[in-house]
């Protein structure tokens, strides 16, 4: 019983409940850190798809030519993608970044970039389910939601349960609003 009632605080504390959403979820805070990868020459926007084009090309340049594997201080296998530097909110121009987590201190191969993540409060959100589907379903839930966003930094991560294309799992992370 006792361990219930500490869920239930838990859960009291650090949920987020929306009027529009169907999912609970949680906040967390994340410190500072730093990813080496590739970020997109200029911005993109959700306008017309645009950002579905300049994204998917960049996720094809970074498997194509093999970026993770020159990323020789990563931290963990996983991968950030990160919607950073917007100029309004979600229908202006914002920056994309594909990278993974490295010491601060480490060094940036030349051909690569290097973005820091500042530490920030997030709303985490999971996509489950068929990729890359489940991930735009997640998207429009948080577009349509009345969750206060910064837009600072917001990031997807791909781990190990992201792997099983027909089932899989992201973490959405959003920064929030203080």
């Amino acid at each position: 019983m006792a361990a219930i009632n500490k869920l239930a605080a838990f859960v009291k504390q650090n949920a987020v409940i929306s009027t529009k959403l169907k999912t609970l979820i949680m906040t967390e805070r994340k410190d500072e850190f730093k990813l080496v990868g590739l970020k997109l020459n200029g911005k993109t926007t959700n306008q017309n798809k645009q950002s579905s084009k300049d994204c998917g090309d960049l996720w094809h340049k970074f498997e194509t030519d093999k970026i993770f594997d020159l990323i020789t201080e990563k931290l963990s296998d996983e991968i950030y993608a990160i919607y950073f530097d917007y100029e309004k909110g979600e229908t202006a121009p914002f920056s994309y970044f594909i990278g993974c987590k490295v010491g601060k201190h480490s060094e940036t191969p030349k051909e690569l970039a290097e973005l820091m993540i500042p530490a920030q409060e997030y709303i985490k959100f999971t996509a489950k389910g068929a990729m890359t589907g489940c991930i735009t379903d997640t998207w429009k839930e948080i577009r349509n939601s009345d969750i206060k966003r910064s837009f600072g930094f917001d990031f997807e991560v791909y781990d190990e349960r992201s792997k099983d294309w027909s089932d899989g799992e992201v973490d959405i992370y959003i920064s929030k609003m203080d």
